[in-house]
């Protein structure tokens, strides 16, 4: 083999080389997929999307937190011998109302004497 077809093999090879390189660098300044060694691409990572999804999971974290706490109040109440007091209670709520001559106290609302 003579040094002639090294040499052009060898440019060729620093050729395609420097050409991927160029090929990426300006994929990458636009934004655009780089490309890998096997003809893949890599996609930029998008960092808003991840703060975005950061956001989210605080939020979606405060809210389960504020779920939690309210079954813990629920479940109080429920295990609690006050909530027979509050079954009775709406037991008498759906009772029928009896009639009877005295309603409360009076307002007199004609009388001025009280104003």
């Amino acid at each position: 083999m003579t040094w002639e077809i090294a040499l052009f093999i060898i440019g060729i090879t620093l050729a395609c080389n420097v050409g991927w390189l160029i090929n990426n660098w300006i994929r990458a300044k636009h934004g655009y997929p780089l490309e890998d060694e096997w003809g893949g691409t890599t996609e930029k990572p998008d960092t808003a999307k991840e703060a975005r999804l950061a956001g989210q999971n605080a939020k979606l974290m405060e809210t389960m937190e504020k779920m939690q706490d309210r079954m813990v109040v629920l479940e109080r109440i429920v295990t609690d011998k006050g909530y027979r007091v509050a079954e009775e209670i709406e037991a008498l709520r759906d009772a029928p109302v009896r009639e009877s001559s005295d309603n409360g106290v009076p307002l007199n609302l004609g009388n001025k004497e009280n104003a």
